[in-house]
């Protein structure tokens, strides 16, 4: 088994996290982001509106990695709204290590191009809950 490498992110992927980081939404928005294996790059896989975060659960695969930049609106306890954006790595514990591999080098990289320090880490589909993200923002 050779090295895994960094993976380059893709021209559209870019500007995707780029337009998803000064959109303005009044609900919850995810952009999962995906690693194409063979050109090794990382593309975008969807764009999601108004999608909570159990939704969100629905639409990641359950043997393979993802990164998840999700926009959450956020009621505070003195009915402020604020909407913190995140960057999930999302690793199912089935996957195939070699898998897991490429993407773990390239996380790095990819939280700094879009420039998010709020990182989470996720193994289990069912732990990744609003609870779980409240928890995590507070």
């Amino acid at each position: 088994m050779t090295e895994a490498q960094i993976c380059d992110i893709s021209p559209e992927a870019k500007e995707e996290i780029s337009k998803f980081r000064f959109r303005r939404n009044a609900t919850n928005t995810a952009l999962i982001l995906k690693i194409d294996r063979e050109k090794q790059l990382v593309t975008v896989d969807e764009l999601l509106d108004d999608v909570a975060i159990e939704e969100l659960q629905e639409q990641l695969p359950s043997h393979q990695p993802r990164y998840i930049i999700y926009s959450y609106k956020m009621v505070h306890d003195d009915s402020r709204i604020s909407y913190p954006m995140c960057f999930i790595f999302y690793t199912p514990r089935d996957s195939q290590m070699e898998l897991c591999m490429l993407y773990a080098k390239t996380r790095m990289a990819l939280q700094r191009e879009a420039d998010l320090t709020r990182y989470y880490e996720i193994r289990e589909l069912d732990d990744m809950t609003e609870d779980w993200l409240r928890e995590k923002l507070r």
